[in-house]
């Protein structure tokens, strides 16, 4: 990889990262070199590539593929350090040393290594935040881990960015060969799956490369949408699938959204993934974003012993940023970095500065007509009767539910609220609030359609 090449991949890394984050961590970085599928880059200090690679790694790596680097790696060095294999942060950077038999991603078969993606682990079953959000697909994940006789084949996981379809893929990978060292487990991405497929293509070696991908034991590919439009690729992915299945072989599939919904995904390729187990990883609620920063909190007081985090401010990130686990994550990264460099501590205040880019982009404005249209579809009732005059239960219920949520997930004052459903007083609106308020203590019924609908909105 040129210098030059390195520049365009720079520009397409600013819309990928956004600007601040691109002239902040990105901008600095030197490229130091591409060899064996690793690309190496030069940063001033050890704890910024701790943070890039956290933070950026995947996009980097993404952007490289894309440009045509052969990248399955990505490291990153001090300048002043020789050896970068012992002091330099790697993409799959270890929070404590791994068993050397675990380390490895790949599997080994007839002497020959199966190529894998490297293993991050930070990504196990015990750093997992288990939450009702996620509870189903940690199960079945869970189930699979533990080898034995194939139950759900293949295990399809699919969720938006951050909600751990990849945590969980690394921790089965993990829990196999912790359990079944021997076992022949190859995890990597779509995209690696792509690659080794038109390398093979181009090497005119496709024998090897079938033996390869189908003498594994379990076969796991993370984001699957990424073949979409392939047609060459889906063919040998269809025919890899087949023939494992066929010799009851697990296999691991994830993907930001379920099989029917991705889009130049051919139709049989489509019912062999629905064939098995389909898990929806839901959007997190404020519980489990809370569990999920106190558990950080836990990890990142090793690294900085001395720095203190004023009450509430765990609370407040939770609430404030709900969309997207790695940015939370980020986030308080961030945080705990900043007060530890300035020797301050983690208040309220610092917090809203330090992190104003990231609380100002995650405040997605949702609107009171929009709750009110999520309201009437769960409902099962016409808009206009939502916000009409009529008193009756089936009506009246769903719109106090309706109101209770525009006056706790919008900044509208309650006669703006009152307008809205039909020019009614504030009064009306205070007394629904807080009929729902009350109704929520001890009916489950109104408390999970609550929490249906915010998480529904929030998404």
């Amino acid at each position: 990889m040129t210098n030059e090449t390195w520049g365009e991949v720079r520009e397409n890394l600013v819309s990928a990262v956004g600007k601040n984050n691109y002239v902040n961590w990105i901008e600095p970085l030197e490229l130091a070199g591409l060899e064996g599928g690793v690309a190496t880059f030069f940063v001033p200090t050890t704890f910024m590539g701790t943070w890039v690679s956290r933070n950026f790694g995947d996009d980097i790596q993404k952007v490289l593929i894309k440009a045509g680097e052969p990248v399955s790696r990505i490291e990153f060095s001090v300048p002043n350090q020789k050896e970068p294999s012992s002091k330099s942060v790697k993409q799959e950077v270890e929070a404590q040393p791994a068993p050397e038999s675990l380390a490895k991603p790949s599997a080994i078969v007839g002497g020959e290594e199966l190529p894998g993606a490297p293993l991050d682990s930070r990504f196990t079953f015990d750093s997992f935040v288990v939450g009702k959000p996620n509870e189903l697909a940690h199960a079945a994940a869970r189930r699979v881990s533990e080898g034995g006789s194939v139950t759900f084949n293949p295990l399809f996981l699919y969720g938006g960015v951050g909600l751990g379809k990849t945590h969980l893929m690394h921790a089965i990978a993990w829990e196999l060969r912790t359990r079944s060292p021997g076992l022949r487990v190859v995890y990597l991405s779509a995209e690696q799956f792509m690659y080794r497929f038109v390398q093979a293509l181009r090497d005119k070696d496709m024998i090897a490369f079938k033996q390869l991908f189908r003498s594994v034991d379990v076969l796991m590919i993370d984001d699957v949408q990424f073949i979409a439009g392939k047609d060459a690729t889906q063919e040998e992915f269809f025919h890899t699938f087949n023939a494992l299945v066929d010799q009851n072989k697990q296999i691991i599939v994830s993907s930001d959204r379920a099989p029917t919904e991705i889009d130049g995904i051919e139709d049989r390729i489509v019912s062999r993934l629905q064939s098995g187990l389909v898990v929806d990883l839901h959007p997190t609620n404020y519980e489990l974003r809370l569990g999920i920063l106190q558990q950080k909190v836990e990890l990142f007081s090793e690294q900085f012993p001395n720095l203190e985090i004023q009450d509430g401010v765990l609370e407040f990130l939770a609430h404030r940023i709900s969309t997207n686990v790695r940015v939370l994550e980020g986030a308080l990264m961030r945080l705990f970095a900043f007060g530890s460099l300035v020797g301050r501590e983690i208040t309220m205040e610092l917090t809203q500065d330090c992190l104003a880019d990231v609380i100002r982009a995650s405040d997605r404005k949702i609107t009171v007509e929009e709750i009110q249209r999520k309201v009437s579809d769960h409902y099962n009732i016409r808009l206009s009767d939502l916000i009409g005059p009529k008193r009756v239960r089936t009506f009246a219920r769903p719109r106090q539910v309706a109101m209770y949520l525009s006056k706790q997930m919008t900044t509208r004052s309650l006669p703006e609220i009152g307008r809205r459903f039909g020019g009614r007083d504030h009064t009306t609106v205070m007394h629904g609030v807080r009929k729902i308020e009350e109704l929520m203590q001890h009916d489950s019924q109104i408390a999970d359609d609550l929490e249906m609908l915010r998480r529904a909105l929030e998404a």
